[in-house]
């Protein structure tokens, strides 16, 4: 079953609906998530980052696809906004607001490595297809590419001059939303911005390929599975449709490569994810609508409305959309009675605040470098640095963890040269009976 799941920024309930049936699956209670702070985990569970009233703190919050209550609550050491985890649900990494990314293991809940990552908050968060890299953006306006082989490579990390692969600074306001395409290290992002561009960079070149300017900022994007084209959801309310191609220029009245839009939402669109058909656009708006899309045809297949809130004169209205995922749930989406008060939950444990439980000074960071260890009694701070000096001397010499990681490259590899060859293989009997009708129509 594919559903599309639905969460809004305001407190309310997280939607569930079936995509080919229409129909409305469980709603997830208790949830309030800043944009990009909604992921499936693996398929196996939904995560989301919290910010409540005050902007000094936050939590994360883990729901089973089959209760609608909150089942984990971990509390980070500041808020976190965009959360991101790998196709296994091993890993999951978090944006805080200080700009720190954050790397924990899913099932120990333990934080693995955290690094300064950019001078403002960190908005968006993608891994690229064979979950090698990390490509965040943040409201300093710059696009930065991570190596998470060399995040745990100490000797790597100590010869390197600066931590990240690329570093992307064209924008020159807040980036709200970052795409990849296929290809690992060769493959293109793109990013969009407050400035109202969208911009397209090459990873093997490490430069800027295009630079689109828009009619109004884009918070949201989403690429063509073919790469001919990419989404941009606009605040006025627009999804227009962007060439890739270097030869295709469509200079129309909406400017340079804007090939074309779709236009329901009333209010701003927020949010695009495709269908696993890479036919089927889903959009999420202010307005509290989410719409299905044949982008083929561009016409609207479905339409679903998120939540019910009160506002003035107690009147009823639809709660905006901040995020929208399309997953396919593990288990079967019904609700199980729980047994008693204190059922034990079939989820992972609540996130590690600190690298080491034990740690209690915020302002501490763990040591990653190597150097002799005294063979004096150390306190809990040094301490905690020893274990993260271990730590990672574990995964530089092919630890559990470091295999773990290497091994579901290689299995996201095959799955991708599987589909490639499928694709491959429609596509020549396609041109084959393309030629065959040519020639019996000559």
């Amino acid at each position: 079953m594919e559903v599309v799941v639905a969460s809004s920024s305001i407190d309310a309930s997280i939607g569930c609906w079936d995509v080919q049936t229409g129909n409305e699956q469980l709603q997830y209670k208790s949830c309030a998530s800043p944009r990009h702070g909604l992921v499936s985990v693996g398929n196996n569970f939904l995560a989301s980052s919290q910010l409540r009233d005050s902007s000094t703190s936050g939590s994360i919050l883990y729901w089973s696809w089959h209760k609608p209550q909150v089942e984990v609550k971990s509390f980070p050491v500041e808020p976190i906004k965009p959360l991101v985890a790998n196709s296994e649900g091993t890993y999951l990494i978090g944006g805080g607001a200080s700009g720190y990314i954050y790397f924990w293991e899913v099932p120990s809940g333990r934080l693995l490595n955290k690094w300064h990552a950019h001078y403002r908050a960190v908005t968006c968060l993608v891994l690229c297809d064979d979950e090698s890299l990390l490509i965040s953006g943040a409201e300093d306006g710059s696009v930065r590419v991570w190596s998470l082989f060399m995040m745990f490579d100490e000797t790597r990390k100590m010869e390197a001059r600066h931590l990240y692969e690329h570093s992307f600074s064209e924008h020159t306001l807040p980036v709200t939303d970052v795409v990849t395409g296929y290809g690992g290290s060769n493959a293109i992002i793109v990013s969009a911005s407050e400035d109202r561009t969208c911009k397209v960079w090459s990873l093997s070149k490490g430069r800027l390929l295009r630079s689109i300017v828009f009619p109004c900022v884009i918070d949201a994007i989403a690429l063509d599975p073919g790469e001919h084209v990419f989404y941009a959801g606009g605040k006025d309310g627009k999804i227009y449709i962007a060439a890739l191609n270097a030869t295709s220029y469509g200079d129309s009245i909406y400017g340079m490569h804007i090939v074309g839009l779709l236009s329901e939402h009333s209010k701003a669109v927020t949010c695009l994810k495709f269908c696993a058909n890479g036919i089927s656009l889903v959009s999420g708006s202010e307005d509290g609508l989410i719409r299905v899309w044949d982008t083929r045809r561009q016409n609207i297949i479905r339409i679903f409305k998120h939540g019910k809130r009160y506002c003035l004169y107690l009147a009823k209205v639809l709660c905006p959309v901040s995020n929208i995922l399309v997953s396919c749930p593990k288990i079967i989406l019904k609700p199980q009675p729980s047994i008693g008060r204190r059922h034990l939950s079939a989820l992972p444990p609540p996130l590690e605040k600190y690298a080491n439980s034990t740690e209690e000074i915020v302002g501490v960071k763990a040591v990653v470098g190597g150097g002799a260890l005294s063979a004096e009694p150390m306190n809990a701070t040094y301490l905690t640095e020893h274990v993260m000096n271990s730590q990672i001397r574990e995964i530089q010499q092919g630890s559990s963890a470091a295999a773990e990681m290497e091994t579901e490259r290689l299995k996201q590899d095959f799955r991708r040269s599987m589909q490639m060859v499928q694709q491959w293989k429609k596509s020549y009997e396609g041109l084959h009976q393309f030629c065959v009708n040519e020639l019996l129509g000559d």
